[in-house]
């Protein structure tokens, strides 16, 4: 990274929790931009946008300006320009936001079979489903400390007394009470 800060930058795609899109473009358009700046031209590009866009359902929306699209599209093509280039790693915040329940899915399958191709996720996420169902490796942070840090398994043996899911294991590992702090507001 520090020897070649641009050849490291190339090999990162990032998919942001609130997408930045040029509005006056049309979503290939956009695409091609973003490929542009990876110097990737021709049409092994057309190609590439033409199944990022069927596989997000925006094959309809590709010469549209993106001002047109909504917020759940617009995440859509920012995921695919995340992938536009072929990275080795993508950062991704909040991964799911304004998706439908079709393209969360998509989403997830597109993760998983990205990682079986030896390439990296780094997700930041709250909704802790999601990082159980997908993550090889979780880290807790707290206070922007990193309190615990390993596999599901590995995480379990940490939150000790039978902790199952990772809603459970944070709760332990951070020391937040557990929701029997609603029924007391709710008895009050």
């Amino acid at each position: 990274v520090t020897k070649d800060p641009m050849q490291a930058k190339a090999r990162l795609g990032f998919i942001p929790d609130r997408p930045y899109i040029y509005e006056k473009l049309t979503g290939a358009e956009f695409l091609r931009f973003v490929a542009g700046l990876y110097g990737i031209t021709g049409a092994e590009l057309e190609n590439r946008i033409k199944e990022l866009l069927e596989l997000f359902d925006l094959s309809g929306w590709a010469n549209s300006v993106v001002e047109s699209y909504s917020h759940g599209m617009r995440q859509k093509l920012i995921i695919s320009s995340a992938f536009v280039h072929k990275p080795e790693v993508i950062i991704v915040d909040e991964p799911m936001v304004g998706l439908d329940p079709k393209a969360a899915r998509i989403l997830k399958d597109l993760f998983r079979e990205y990682v079986l191709r030896g390439n990296t996720i780094m997700m930041s996420t709250h909704t802790l489903e999601v990082a159980e169902s997908l993550c090889d490796r979780i880290a807790i942070i707290q206070a922007g400390k990193i309190r615990a840090i390993g596999t599901m398994e590995e995480l379990r043996q940490q939150a000790t007394a039978g902790a199952t899911g990772l809603e459970e294991i944070f709760l332990r590992l951070t020391g937040e009470e557990s929701a029997r702090h609603a029924s007391e507001v709710l008895d009050a």
